[in-house]
């Protein structure tokens, strides 16, 4: 079955998306949105290390983005303006990527695929990658799901409860370098963030607790995942940007489906 190029694909798009998603609330609910871009943009400067000494590129993906992501967290409420910062280090660690590439003689790169995924071309050593890594983050968000619950809500609150948040905010710093490395593959470094923060910002409105707004999360993403590859296969267009467009499209329906709801709920 693995064979096929296309249920490769649909299994790393599943993989992909069952591990981002539930990641992608605490994104949302802690406002980290230019925090998951600047993880995901340091990818390429890994990339174009992993490439320079011949190693894994999913381990040079994996080391540049859990040292952008314990850079910035290790900075956060430090006296730095984070938006600020986070805008040269993501911007920068591209830039610095894309140099080092070129740099590279004798190495054949599609830069395209590592900036907007080739979910196509997935092998089997990819697969196993790409299913660790998911199993890895949903095994570290279940193991301490109440303890970022609490230390998202309130770190008071989490102080009082015997609970350290800057611990728990170094598991997502791990968990989130792990889907940047898992998923650049699929969608690339471009588009990784919006895989984060699309479908959960889509759940939001029709789920009533956390976990609730976490397995929604996930379901759009699967279905934008499978959308996608489905409609990139038919009108022959890029994959990754397909599956975005996908879940903005069920954003779309979602927010208009409420504004419609609350428009009528005000009338009456």
């Amino acid at each position: 079955m693995l064979d096929d190029f296309l249920v490769r694909a649909a299994l790393a798009g599943l993989g992909v998306a069952l591990a981002a998603a539930p990641l992608g609330s605490f994104v949302v609910w802690r406002r980290m949105a230019y925090f998951g871009d600047a993880t995901a943009h340091a990818a390429i400067l890994g990339v174009a290390l992993a490439l320079g000494f011949s190693v894994s590129v999913f381990a040079g993906a994996l080391v540049m983005s859990l040292v952008m992501a314990t850079a910035v967290s290790t900075l956060s409420g430090r006296g730095f303006a984070m938006d600020t910062m986070l805008g040269v280090m993501a911007h920068s660690a591209l830039a610095f990527g894309l140099v080092g590439v070129s740099f590279l003689s004798g190495v054949r790169i599609d830069l395209m695929a590592y900036l907007f995924g080739d979910i196509l071309a997935v092998s089997r050593g990819d697969l196993a990658v790409i299913w660790g890594g998911a199993a890895l983050v949903l095994a570290l968000l279940a193991w301490r799901w109440q303890a970022l619950l609490t230390a998202t809500l309130s770190p008071d609150l989490a102080h009082a409860s015997g609970i350290d948040p800057r611990r728990e905010q170094l598991v997502l710093t791990l968990a989130l370098a792990v889907v940047v490395a898992v998923a650049i593959k699929v969608v690339g470094v471009l588009l990784i963030a919006a895989l984060l923060i699309v479908p959960p910002a889509a759940a939001r409105p029709l789920s009533g607790t956390p976990e609730r707004m976490a397995a929604l999360a996930a379901l759009i993403a699967a279905v934008s995942a499978l959308g996608g590859l489905g409609a990139s296969f038919r009108f022959d267009t890029p994959t990754g940007p397909t599956i975005v467009c996908v879940a903005a499209l069920i954003f779309a329906m979602v927010t208009l489906g409420s504004v419609l709801r609350k428009t009528v709920r005000d009338s009456r």
